[in-house]
Parts: structure tokens; sequence; C-alpha cells
């Protein structure tokens, strides 16, 4: 099976990319599953991937084949690659070629096998991918093939990847060449403002990049978004297994339109038990559809040994999705200036938060947490807790080019770290910050280093602090 692939017109994730082109030249290399959700681009990236090898492409989409798995099962690699290459217009495998097994999800036997194929068919790059692989993942009942299989994380299009898509050269360079100290320009920074806004609406799904790329219009975008929104709730009964479908409907709506709220089960339903609302957060959480942010107490590394399960705020998938289903239509974007939109807090905590994942998304320790402070008199709450090169580091987001930072400096205060980040719409900029706090009943001395980021800066985060 062959696929031709436009390479000046695809839309793609070239992070990912770059790692399946240095995976595939690899003597070391491994059976590789792609994990992440639906419609994110799992398929296009390998077929690109095959384009650009110039490599056949042996494609089987396991959702269509689903009668291989009792095939897989054998754990028989010679009578598998048999089979696979008696279906339809499939070729023979060769060292040339790449085996790609797609909706891996429906042959659950095809999981373990890989361990086989790492051991006796080591020549022929295989890729697996599958939108719901995590619920196979977490009620498997084989050995899974650890340390002979390798992971790649994929989520949405970064921000940096859609001005790429949009073949905005000169702003794609100046996010990649800023450094501290350097200016970046009130016309750059202006105009980045303006693609932030646009990718606020149009999100980083594929589908929609490429339809909003084509010919820059909004209203093209929302048939996209509403597609893929159906898809995910068509894909609820699979999710769902036994599950209430309308309930776990009221979930997914409820975490789109309350990004960066601590969960309270009543805000959900007051109808449903609390139990079967947290395991219904978790299924979705599973799927990738959401992600949790968890409260940690952030005394030591790794922030994940100090959780608290209890409390937590949620993220959609994407911002673009999460705009439409928050009734962000593009009637009502097309009357908001920049300075409204972009001061629309829990967007810009979803955009920072959504490539936070993907800055962590290959890291041990990937899951996101964040900072809570309750009390009688004094609540504080720092959006992000996040750990780079062995270093804890606070992360707020502001969505304007002000705001208040007393939670941030109790914080800090609290647990004396040098650095702290702000991420608003101002141009970057750094200070120290010497301020007071008060904690047991007195008044304590706090001094830190404040560095302040516009928001389409995120993904230089690691290095813009010297990680």
């Amino acid at each position: 099976m062959g696929y031709i692939i436009n390479n000046e017109n695809a839309i793609m994730q070239r992070k990912q990319l770059n790692f399946l082109e240095k995976w595939i030249q690899s003597p070391e290399r491994k059976p590789l599953v792609i994990r992440g959700a639906r419609q994110v681009g799992k398929s296009t990236l390998v077929r690109l991937l095959a384009a650009q090898q110039n490599r056949p492409l042996a494609e089987v989409n396991l959702e269509r084949f689903a009668e291989l798995d009792r095939v897989f099962n054998t754990m028989d690699v010679q009578h598998i690659v048999d089979q696979i290459e008696a279906l339809p217009k499939m070729a023979p495998l060769s060292p040339q070629s790449i085996l790609f097994l797609d909706e891996i999800q429906n042959a659950p036997n095809a999981l373990p096998a890989l361990r086989y194929f790492h051991e006796d068919l080591k020549t022929v790059p295989v890729i697996s991918a599958g939108s719901l692989l995590e619920f196979i993942l977490a009620d498997h009942r084989f050995s899974m093939p650890v340390g002979r299989i390798q992971y790649l994380h994929m989520g949405p299009m970064t921000f940096r990847e859609f001005l790429d898509a949009l073949d905005e050269k000169a702003l794609a360079a100046a996010i990649d060449s800023y450094a501290p100290g350097k200016e970046l320009g009130t016309v750059v920074h202006g105009r980045l403002l303006k693609l932030l806004r646009a990718y606020y609406f149009v999100g980083g799904m594929p589908e929609a990049v490429a339809v909003y790329a084509r010919n820059r219009k909004f209203s093209d975008v929302a048939p996209v978004h509403n597609s893929i929104i159906d898809t995910y709730r068509d894909d609820f009964p699979k999710y769902a297994r036994a599950r209430n479908l309308a309930r776990l409907l009221t979930v997914f709506n409820f975490a789109a339109r309350n990004v960066g709220a601590k969960v309270k089960y009543s805000s959900i339903s007051k109808d449903e038990r609390s139990e079967a609302l947290r395991q219904d957060i978790e299924l979705l959480t599973l799927a990738r559809v959401i992600s949790k942010v968890v409260h940690t107490d952030a005394s030591g590394l790794p922030l994940q040994a100090d959780l608290n399960e209890k409390a937590y705020k949620l993220l959609f998938l994407d911002v673009g999705l999460m705009n439409a289903i928050s009734g962000m239509s593009w009637d009502t974007l097309s009357r908001q200036d920049d300075i409204e939109l972009i001061n629309k807090g829990a967007v810009a905590e979803q955009f920072i938060g959504q490539h936070l994942l993907d800055l962590l998304a290959e890291s041990p320790n990937r899951e996101l947490t964040y900072w809570l402070r309750e009390g009688k008199s004094l609540n504080a709450e720092v959006d992000y807790v996040t750990a780079f090169g062995g270093r804890i580091v606070p992360v707020e987001v502001k969505a304007g080019g002000k705001g208040r930072l007393r939670s941030l400096h109790q914080f800090m205060g609290e647990k004396k770290l040098p650095l702290a980040v702000r991420f608003d719409a101002s141009l970057p900029s750094e200070q120290k910050v010497e301020t007071t706090i008060r904690k047991g009943g007195r008044e304590l001395a706090v001094r830190y280093r404040l560095l302040s980021l516009p928001l389409y800066l995120i993904e230089r985060l690691p290095e813009l602090m010297g990680v």
C-alpha cells in the first residue's frame, strides 16, 4: 500500500517527525508505539515519514482487520507476517518497508507480540498507534514487552508548529532566536499576539490547522471542530463500555468549560455519585482527551511524589476544541479585539498547560502539577509548578500584561526558591522581586528573580531559564 504526500503542504509536528527520522536510522531501534488522542495526526505522521524516507509503507488498519488479533495471539512472527502479506494490496515486507499497525487497540494481542518482532524481525521497522491504547494498557491481562518497545507521545500541534504551517518564517525565527535581553520589537510582538489569538481559536488539531492555513478563514474552521467533537462523542461507547454515556458526556463538556478551576464533583452534577464522576474523569484522562493538574506540596523532586490526588484541576485536549465546546464561535471571535481575547484567563491557562504537556511529553515525570494553599483567611494558588533540569520553578499565567502576584510571593517565600516565571501578553522582562509575606503571624522577607515572558515563548521556556 503506498501513499503520496505533498511535503510542501503537509501539516505536521516537526519535533515528532525528527524523532521518527532518528529512530528509523538507529541500529538500536525497537518497535515504536505512538500514543495520543484521536485525530492528533498519528497516522499522517507515519505516512509522511515513509514518504520522506522513500520507503514502502505496509499499513494495516486493525479496525478493518480485527480478526488479526487471533493471529497476533500466536506470537509466531513468521505466521503473523504471512497473514499480513495476504491482505489486499499488501506488498511483501522487506528491510526497506515500514510496517505500520494502526488502530492497535482493536487487536490487543498485537501489543505483547511486539516483543517478538523486536527479537525475530529486527530488520523491519515496526510502528503502531491507537487512539484508545491507554484503555488496553490499563486493563491488560498480558505481559507488556517492557524494554523491547519504545514510546512516542503525541498531542496537538504547538504554536510554533502553527507558525510553520502558516509559512510565517520571520515570526518563527524571532521565537527561535530570542535570548534574554534581546529586543523583540513592537511590530513582531504585535503580530505574534494576533497569531496567538488565531491559534486560540483554531487550536492545534492538524485538520483544523490545515483548513485555516489554506485560506486564513475562521469560518471554515468551525465545521472541522464540530466534526472532531462529534467523532469523540461517537467514540464514547468505546471509551465507556458499560458506563453511563450521558454522564460521560456531561464530564466531557464540563472539562472543556471549566479549565483551570479546582474540580468539585457537585459542580459537575448534583445528581451523580462523586465516585462515578471521578471514574469518568479518569477514563477521559486515560484517553488523553483531558489532563489532570494535581496539587503538589512542592517540597522536593520529583513533584509527583508529593501529590494530593483529591485536589486537582483539568485541562482539555486542545485550546481550539475547548473554545468550540465553550461557544467561542467565529462570529464571537471576530467581534473581540486582541487584548480582550488574550485576557480570557482560562484560555491562556489552557494554552500554557497544553504546551507544558508537550515540553514534558518524554519526561518520566510528565504529569502537570500546581500549588494550592487554602485557609480561613488566606488562599493562594500558583497555576503550575514545573521541574526542568533538576530545578523546581513555579509558573504563573496572567492573561493580560498586568496582574498581582500575591500567591506567587507566598509560594516563593515558603519554598525559598530563586526563580519564578510569569507568562502574560507583555514584552519579555526580568526583575528582582523584593517583598514580604505573612507566615506564622509574622512578616517574612522574600527575594527572588522573576522572568516575565510573552505567552508565545512558552516552547523556549527550558532554554530561557538557563536549563
